[in-house]
């Protein structure tokens, strides 16, 4: 069983955990996300596409990312993400934390902070291995190309990470 901690509205753990989407959170409490942006040397990014059985969002273009689990710290959290989900280890590669933004739906129990990365990784197509659970495929993508996918309402999150991409 998967445990998340819950963290105050000033981003601090209260000592007490929830079980993964078990939407019990309280007005001001809150769970911890991740996302990390890949970069490639040519300044092009992995993008990955949804499993067409993800119960939100299915078929659409990501960058890798997810809860951070109980008593895990947020760039732990986000290598652990891109390495499950890519078979990437950017543990090492330059780069880092670039801001936070978080979402709140009053009375449903599900705010989150979502902690967002950007890692510059000199990779190639063969050095990607998706988890298949997860991801349906992936490509590597120009901005302009990425553009064009949020555009079409296709890009989950981009709105609210579109700075790191552009960074």
């Amino acid at each position: 069983m998967e445990l998340w901690d819950i963290y105050d509205a000033d981003k601090k753990r209260t000592g007490r955990t929830m079980k993964r989407n078990d939407w019990i959170l309280q007005d001001g409490e809150y769970h911890l996300t991740v996302l990390g942006v890949i970069r490639r040397t040519d300044g092009k990014f992995l993008i990955t596409k949804r499993t067409m059985n993800k119960a939100w969002a299915p078929g659409w273009w990501e960058v890798s990312g997810g809860a951070a689990q109980a008593g895990e710290d947020s760039k732990d959290a986000v290598c652990r993400e891109i390495l499950e989900e890519t078979g990437l280890d950017v543990k090492n590669a330059k780069g880092g934390y670039l801001f936070t933004y978080h979402r709140e739906t009053p009375g449903k129990g599900d705010n989150y902070f979502v902690d967002v990365y950007r890692f510059d990784l000199d990779f190639t197509e063969q050095d990607v291995h998706l988890q298949e659970e997860e991801t349906a495929g992936f490509t590597i993508a120009s901005l302009e190309e990425i553009k064009a996918l949020a555009k079409e309402g296709i890009f989950l999150h981009y709105d609210s990470i579109k700075e790191a991409f552009e960074a």
